[in-house]
């Protein structure tokens, strides 16, 4: 079976704790920040007679518009099933497509893949996606138990498959441990994201706790993680240096951590909202990759 794709690699760099967890040096020393950011790039075109007999492309691409169209006109839609493609149109479909900024995965058991001991297996990657080249328009590849794998493409702000992923992971009790002696103020802010959660409600504009300006130590990190809980749903943004988004095991709460061009921790932060905004696609995306989608598509039907 042909390979549906290769995603952009997926690193996870370790997050680190933050202001409390050094000292002070003499010499002012700043943070490089990110030094690009990604834009639009239209997909590598082939030439219109290298086209011919790639029928299959065309008809995946054609329902890929139609579901855009109806999505921006604020219609339901479902995935396009992407099978029965020979090499030389999945090769294509893949060009056409592109990969954009956003990767993600769902693994098949929680838990944060650095917290692993020696010997520990990793958990498999259950779910694999790459947002193309036109924002909104994601692939998305599910591994069954059984090894099938599902290949489709799906337009949204954000593939269905993340949002239940996460809601998967709630039956999760933390358990009732006394702060030791080195935690100081990890107790405060898990007070302060409990009762954000219980405020929040779909719609409402996410609450943010930069724990970048709090005095954490490395023991006040782990302690809210091990109340908090790591969820099976790790998405990364490559859109202005680096952002690693993973779940909790909490409702509605993200752990959001951007980097610089150095994978140096520049703002480290949770988030209780449903999805965090920097994972989605906006309306106006949307709308963008409908136009642009269906200039390529009337590109490739020339040939």
């Amino acid at each position: 079976m042909s390979q549906p794709f290769a995603a952009k690699p997926f690193p996870i760099p370790v997050v680190a704790a933050g202001p409390g967890a050094h000292t002070e040096d003499e010499t002012l020393d700043y943070l490089h920040m990110p030094q690009g950011m990604s834009t639009f790039r239209a997909p590598p075109l082939p030439e219109p007679e290298e086209l011919a007999g790639h029928e299959g492309a065309v008809a995946v691409l054609q329902q890929v518009l139609s579901a855009a169209q109806a999505l921006v006109r604020g219609e339901a839609v479902a995935p396009v099933a992407v099978q029965g493609l020979d090499a030389a149109n999945l090769t294509l479909l893949n060009q056409l497509l592109g990969e954009g900024e956003v990767s993600a995965q769902v693994l098949t058991q929680p838990g944060d893949p650095r917290a692993l001991q020696p010997g520990e297996a990793a958990p498999r990657v259950r779910v694999s996606v790459q947002e193309s080249v036109f924002a909104g328009i994601w692939r998305v590849v599910t591994t069954a138990d059984d090894g099938a794998v599902s290949d489709t493409i799906e337009v949204a702000t954000v593939p269905a498959v993340l949002k239940q992923a996460t809601r998967e992971d709630l039956p999760f009790t933390p358990a009732k441990l006394q702060p030791p002696p080195s935690v100081q103020n990890a107790p405060m802010v898990l007070v302060e994201l409990a009762d954000h959660r219980q405020h929040w409600r779909p719609g409402d504009r996410p609450q943010v706790v930069n724990l970048t300006l709090l005095p954490l130590t490395v023991e006040d990190i782990s302690f809210m993680d091990a109340q908090l809980g790591t969820g099976r749903v790790l998405i990364l943004s490559r859109g202005y240096g680096n952002c690693r988004i993973t779940n909790c095991c909490v409702a509605n709460t993200w752990r959001v951590v951007y980097y610089n061009s150095q994978d140096t921790v520049i703002l480290n932060s949770v988030e209780v909202t449903d999805m965090p905004e920097v994972a989605c696609a906006a309306q106006e995306d949307l709308v963008d990759s409908t136009e642009r989608l269906a200039e390529v598509l009337a590109w490739v039907r020339q040939g």
